[in-house]
């Protein structure tokens, strides 16, 4: 292991099932905007989700091509809308390598952002279950008191998801629902997905230029600067 491997503290990006896989899109192009290294895993239902919602066929084996031509996808699917994404200090693991580095809380890690969270993968960070290697580095995230971020996408929410992600809230995880707001002037469905994507990355305190920020001024949603 060289002197820049030994340093390396990567966040670690899950991927569930829930549907908004532009939002973990927009997460992973701030996270490498920002000069951050990226640990990905992305669970076997979000692949299913990530082939409806886009037409990409996301695999172990070419996990590499497949990662640029999702993220050079804008929200609204058009292909190359974003260009000379920097995938180097990226890496894979595959959601059924229960052996993998983030399985371990020697693993150094900066924490971990959950974008989108499904009610499913909720339900399985808060009862500490780890069926998969996301639930796993989830578990482990919180059990050595790293910062970690749920984004959940799914309503109504039910009672029992409800008080799943107060347990969450308890355990020290930031509980960050996709929520888009408005007052920051969107005027396109890519400008509610990184609103949402600037929330992560500012509950992990990662800088960012995803959305503007509020003023103190009423009438900021109108403006065009």
């Amino acid at each position: 292991m060289n002197a820049g491997e030994s340093q390396r503290r990567p966040w670690i990006v899950g991927v569930s099932g829930a549907s908004g896989t532009p939002y973990a899109a927009a997460v992973l192009r701030g996270l490498l905007d920002a000069g951050e290294s990226v640990d990905l895993v992305v669970s076997r239902a979000s692949r299913l989700t990530l082939l409806d919602e886009t037409g990409i066929s996301y695999r172990d084996a070419h996990w590499r091509d497949d990662l640029r031509e999702w993220l050079g996808r804008g929200a609204d699917g058009k292909p190359g809308t974003f260009k000379d994404l920097r995938l180097d200090d990226v890496r894979h693991w595959s959601a059924g390598d229960l052996a993998a580095g983030p399985s371990s809380g020697s693993y150094p890690a900066k924490g971990m952002l959950i974008v989108p969270a499904s009610t499913a993968c909720v339900a399985g960070v808060a009862l500490g279950l780890s069926k998969d290697l996301l639930q796993r580095t989830a578990s482990v995230t919180l059990k050595e008191r790293r910062p970690l971020v749920v984004s959940v996408r799914e309503t109504p929410l039910s009672g029992q998801t409800l008080k799943q992600l107060v347990a969450l809230d308890e355990a020290g995880a930031v509980v960050l629902p996709a929520s888009p707001a408005f007052y920051a002037g969107a005027t396109h469905i890519q400008d509610l997905v990184d609103f949402v994507a600037g929330r992560v990355l500012d509950a992990a305190g990662v800088t960012h230029g995803l959305y503007r920020r509020w003023r103190g001024e009423l009438g900021g949603g109108s403006r065009t600067d």
